[in-house]
């Protein structure tokens, strides 16, 4: 943990255990640090004592990826690589509240909104393989998550079900480092619409969370989208994109890079569409002249040919 006055480390929490990421609660009174680690258990963490409180057990392997309800302070989200999404509500003694099961479109409501037919919440999995990203939309209505099945589901969490939605065959997501879609924040978009960027490895995809629509691609200049061939193809994709990020009270967004860079993006305005209008009309008013120059320069070259008497011997 760092000071940020003198950003210098105020205190070290050895949990014995790779971290892959962390979450401490955007409301909560407790400064609980929820920690996704090697180990198969989230492992919680009190600032206020400096100890590792307790363990959450129920997933098989490591965990990659925690968050905290942003309207439930004591609820929390975790993926892990053994394919599930799980739920807790730290205050019980059994703090597993079930898991998000990828079959299941109808929840706890069930068919007739009565619990009819409705899946037991202790079996079941999210992703058929590795989950690295877990979000909540800023309502705490929907949780957006991740995996290595390359694909991005999104959950009705008053229910648990699955909302179905479809991205498409476009979604990379291949290392095991945790990967985290950014929802643009509500207030900035059309009441009822949600928002989601994805680092698709060098590009950024932009979706309608909930109909899957892709809306934009946002690319690097310069940067080839072909893949890299080869056994070391993942470790030499210097421009893959790691993490995004959402500039608070703007809506800027940025985006780091695995080769050290990290990149600002800005809606284009219009008065940066008036510039590259007038830049292009001067483009293309040079590319005249220069074409015009060259219809010149070759008709005099022509002429000079002509006008010369050629003599056969």
């Amino acid at each position: 943990m760092y000071a940020t006055e003198t950003m210098t480390a105020s205190a070290t929490f050895d949990l014995d255990s790779v971290v892959y990421s962390h979450s401490l609660s955007p409301i909560a009174d407790h400064l609980l640090v929820a920690c996704a680690t090697q180990h198969p258990a989230v492992r919680l963490v009190d600032l206020r004592s400096g100890a590792s409180t307790h363990s959450l057990a129920g997933h098989q392997r490591a965990v990659l990826s925690v968050a905290w309800s942003p309207h439930e302070e004591y609820i929390l989200a975790s993926g892990s690589s053994d394919g599930t999404v799980r739920l807790w509500d730290i205050r019980r003694s059994a703090n597993n509240l079930g898991v998000l099961d990828m079959d299941d479109s109808v929840g706890i409501v069930g068919e007739d909104g009565l619990g009819k037919n409705a899946r037991n919440r202790d079996q079941g999995k999210a992703h058929t393989n590795v989950v690295n990203g877990v979000v909540w939309t800023d309502d705490g209505n929907h949780l957006v998550t991740a995996g290595h099945d390359e694909r991005v589901r999104v959950w009705d969490m008053i229910t648990g079900a699955n909302a179905l939605s479809h991205f498409g065959p476009m979604i990379k997501n291949t290392h095991l480092s945790t990967l985290l879609p950014l929802l643009v924040p509500s207030h900035v978009l059309v009441a009822g619409r949600q928002v989601m960027f994805y680092p698709n490895q060098r590009e950024i995809l932009m979706f309608d969370l909930f109909e899957g629509t892709l809306l934009k691609r946002l690319r690097v200049p310069g940067i080839p989208l072909a893949p890299v061939q080869g056994r070391t193809a993942q470790a030499n994709v210097r421009s893959r994109i790691t993490s995004l990020a959402w500039r608070a009270g703007c809506v800027d967004l940025y985006s780091a890079h695995s080769d050290g860079v990290i990149r600002t993006w800005s809606p284009r305005i219009q008065e940066d569409v008036q510039a590259e209008n007038e830049e292009a009309q001067i483009f293309e008013g040079s590319e005249e002249e220069n074409r015009k120059r060259k219809r010149e320069v070759l008709d005099e070259v022509f002429r000079d040919l002509t006008k010369q008497k050629i003599t056969f011997t």
